[in-house]
């Protein structure tokens, strides 16, 4: 195995566990903590923390390192689409340009693979004809049961652009979330800090999310959200710590097991602005025609 890796342009920016695991050895992510905390990969001879973000001309340096590729069981939950996915797929697409597609995604279709969610975003992109001649490369993430607008890169360089604008809470996203009960603040900010477990390790985040009340009737009220940071199903979590669940959340909202009727998830990623070299984006997804037709059935007013 190569002991030095000197970095390139093309890698700029990239997150040292995420450069490993595409340019050295995709292994799990314990392996490369690990490995970082014993010093067998340090970055210009001195140890770096795994979210440490390498520059051009790093010296990445390795020892003592017996990996093993998990590249087979990757391509075991590669999903296949199927014609009906191909010929749905045209019908996703907000913008296509040389560098990044726009999509808005439908509802119980993960973004990526993997052991529990086969059919997924990515796999399905792969084989469009607007990914010809080139790689879908995820610079975002939605719930899988979240609809609503996805930006997907179509080289590293944009892919690198669009992570660093995410990371600088420089592209703005808009939400319309729909919940249970009738909101009692008409507009404001929840800040919230959240636990996440992985093993038996536990993370606090703090999480930041703006709302505004756009209806409310029928004790349901619906909601435009502009989270601030990105944390892992944080509308959902954020609302059910306030009293309101999403409609359709199975995972947060613990009265859905006692109730036999289920409803899609009621949360839409509607818009996202952002500038690149002074020219400015803004793209809007329509909304679901089920999430349509439950605010006409409640009487709620959308704008």
């Amino acid at each position: 195995m190569k002991k030095i890796f000197i970095i390139d342009d093309s890698h700029q920016g990239s997150r040292l566990d995420r450069w490993f695991k595409r340019e050295v050895c995709d292994v799990p992510q314990s392996l490369i903590e690990r490995s970082i905390r014993k010093g067998d990969i340090r970055v210009n001879n001195k140890k770096e923390k795994s979210s440490y973000r390498i520059k051009k001309n790093d010296h990445v340096y390795l020892k003592n390192l017996k990996l093993q590729t998990n590249k087979i069981n990757k391509e075991t939950f590669k999903y296949i689409p199927t014609k009906k996915d191909l010929s749905l797929s045209s019908t996703l697409f907000i913008e296509n340009n040389e560098n990044f597609v726009v999509i808005n995604k439908p509802p119980g279709i993960a973004v990526q693979g993997g052991t529990k969610s086969k059919k997924n975003i990515v796999d399905i992109l792969r084989k469009t004809k607007e990914f010809l001649n080139t790689a879908p490369y995820i610079v975002h993430r939605i719930d899988k049961e979240t609809t609503g607008i996805l930006i997907v890169a179509k080289n590293r360089k944009y892919a690198q652009l669009f992570t660093s604008l995410f990371r600088i809470r420089k592209i703005h996203k808009s939400y319309l979330g729909l919940v249970v009960g009738n909101f009692n603040k008409s507009k404001g900010t929840l800040i919230d800090d959240l636990y996440y477990y992985e093993g038996n390790k536990k993370t606090k985040l703090r999480a930041i999310t703006h709302f505004t009340l756009i209806d409310s009737s029928n004790n349901y009220s619906l909601l435009k959200l502009n989270p601030e940071t990105g944390r892992k199903h944080q509308l959902r979590k954020q609302l059910l710590i306030y009293g309101y669940p999403i409609l359709g959340d199975e995972k947060y909202n613990l009265l859905l097991k006692k109730n036999k009727k289920k409803n899609n998830l009621m949360l839409h990623a509607h818009k996202i602005h952002f500038k690149i070299n002074d020219l400015k984006y803004n793209f809007t997804a329509d909304i679901p025609e089920y999430f349509n037709r439950f605010i006409k059935e409640k009487h709620l007013k959308i704008y």
